[in-house]
């Protein structure tokens, strides 16, 4: 929106994207920062702290009590950020809006229900996946029949191209639903979910930016997506929220993103990588998410087909915890996993480049 105020302007240099995003991330930051103590105090003010669950590591009991569903600052931000400083006329950047709006509201029914019903019971597990589903749906058939994207999975290095035709809805569905129930699960323990979405929202940022730029993407290889690179900015936006964020989430947190914020950040991140083409590489540099969600697949298969658990606790994040590693080593430790799978996602894209550029055969 800011675009179209300041064309012809002495303020014409925030056309340029980094500029934006740099503004983007202010935004967000400054908007979250002045949220999240109103927050803090109105939810004390009504006694509506987090309800830990009776089954969670003893250790956890501590936090009872303490201020939740501090997500709603970073959606708000995210949100108003994007609406200042991303073009509207980018179809992408409103798909992006209403999903992140869409799964806030969804996670801010599952809190709300948790306060009413004074337990760690929201939604239950079939109704929120229904409201994910949903959307999943919707955004994967307004894609395929809209033509926005080709329904394809890219595959970096070989750099292949798999159509899989109509079966690409159910693609972006998997992507959308898996990411936000992944970065759900992963909110344990503080700064850890909100630690890790920083660092593989600022990879999916540059990914957006260079597949947005037709001279970058042909020199690494990745597809050119034309307008992508105003996704760079909504990234920006969810940095700088989830910067905000950390500066009381983190160990001691004063208070807990709540699934407002881990199911609206999971959808995003998933649909970035759905419009850069990188779902493929979302795994590899998301990898603490997908291992998160693995965990507690592979516990529940295990546990009800052989009776017998192979995690001490699921999420894996607890396991370590129950083994004695202390909390603030155990976020401290993702992160540097996380750092490493960044990199490793780098080295891909350095391959890929040798591959596009015909230096390696």
């Amino acid at each position: 929106m800011f675009y179209y105020l300041i064309s012809g302007t002495i303020l014409k240099i925030t056309e340029f994207t980094v500029v934006r995003a740099i503004f983007a991330l202010l935004t967000a930051l400054a908007i979250t920062l002045f949220l999240v103590p109103k927050i803090i105090k109105n939810i004390q003010a009504r006694h509506a702290g987090q309800n830990i669950r009776k089954l969670g590591p003893e250790t956890h009991q501590q936090k009872a009590g303490r201020p939740t569903m501090g997500g709603i600052a970073m959606v708000i931000a995210i949100i108003l950020a994007a609406l200042v400083w991303c073009r509207l006329d980018n179809i992408t950047i409103i798909i992006m809006l209403i999903s992140t709006f869409w799964l806030g509201l969804v996670g801010f029914l599952d809190d709300m229900l948790k306060f009413i019903k004074k337990s760690s019971d929201g939604l239950s597990a079939k109704a929120k996946l229904f409201f994910q589903v949903a959307l999943g749906v919707l955004v994967g058939i307004f894609i395929y029949w809209n033509n926005l994207l080709p329904p394809t999975v890219y595959f970096p290095i070989v750099n292949t191209e798999i159509n899989i035709g109509i079966w690409y809805i159910l693609f972006v569905t998997i992507i959308i639903t898996g990411f936000s129930n992944a970065v759900n699960l992963t909110d344990g323990l503080d700064g850890l979910a909100t630690g890790v979405v920083i660092l593989v929202t600022s990879a999916l940022g540059g990914i957006a930016y260079i597949t947005g730029n037709a001279i970058f993407s042909k020199h690494v290889g990745l597809m050119h997506l034309p307008g992508s690179n105003e996704l760079s900015i909504f990234c920006a936006a969810m940095v700088g929220a989830g910067l905000g964020f950390f500066w009381y989430n983190a160990s001691p947190a004063e208070i807990f993103m709540g699934d407002v914020g881990s199911l609206a950040l999971g959808g995003a991140i998933g649909g970035i990588a759905i419009f850069t083409k990188s779902e493929i590489l979302l795994a590899i540099i998301g990898g603490i998410f997908v291992i998160e969600a693995l965990s507690v697949m592979i516990q529940v298969f295990s546990f009800k087909t052989f009776g017998k658990r192979v995690f001490k606790m699921s999420p894996i994040h607890h396991h370590f915890e129950l083994s004695g590693w202390p909390e603030t080593k155990v976020v401290a430790r993702f992160w540097i996993i996380t750092v490493i799978l960044i990199l490793v996602g780098l080295c891909i894209i350095g391959l890929n480049t040798l591959v596009a550029n015909k230096l390696l055969s």
